[in-house]
């Protein structure tokens, strides 16, 4: 937007003058620097946007006192008190907050849950017998039972292997 100070007229010569520019450009990160009135009020930039409203700290409502004197007690709120943009994130019926375990305690017990389901499929491997200690034979082998002379006919009384 153009600035609507007035600018100083300057004489048609100093204009007409060739401007030195460096022919190499140096390429350097783009650095931001917080304005004065983001130092000053950081909340100016939501009051801006929000037509004057001033947000109360998002907090979600799940980690308020159940047991305290609410207004409303299922969704921990007293009356009159503003209501944060985001309420419908920050309410009692939205997705629960999990902070019952840190990352890496939920680790351990996985890896606990991981290492135990081994060492059970490794106690099983170990015991659990290959085949039966007993075979069972059948007399003729169930050759006529089973379809015929070409079909894989069951083992014989007489196979001892």
């Amino acid at each position: 937007m153009l600035s609507r100070v007035p600018r100083a007229v300057r004489p048609l010569t100093s204009s007409l003058r060739p401007i030195a520019r460096p022919t190499i450009s140096i390429l350097r990160p783009q650095v931001r620097y917080a304005s004065q009135a983001d130092i000053e009020d950081p909340d100016m930039i939501d009051f801006l946007q929000n037509g004057g409203y001033h947000n109360p700290p998002p907090i979600k409502r799940q980690h308020r006192d159940p047991y305290a004197d609410w207004w409303d007690k299922q969704e921990r709120r007293n009356f009159n008190e503003p209501v944060h943009e985001d309420n419908d994130i920050l309410g009692v019926f939205s997705t629960e907050d999990y902070s019952h375990f840190t990352p890496a305690w939920g680790a351990v017990l996985f890896s606990t849950f991981v290492g135990s389901v081994l060492v059970l499929l490794g106690v099983v491997y170990q015991f659990y017998p290959d085949k039966p200690s007993a075979p069972r034979t059948f007399p003729g082998g169930l050759e006529r039972e089973l379809g015929g002379p070409n079909t894989v006919i069951a083992r014989k009384d007489e196979d001892e292997t």
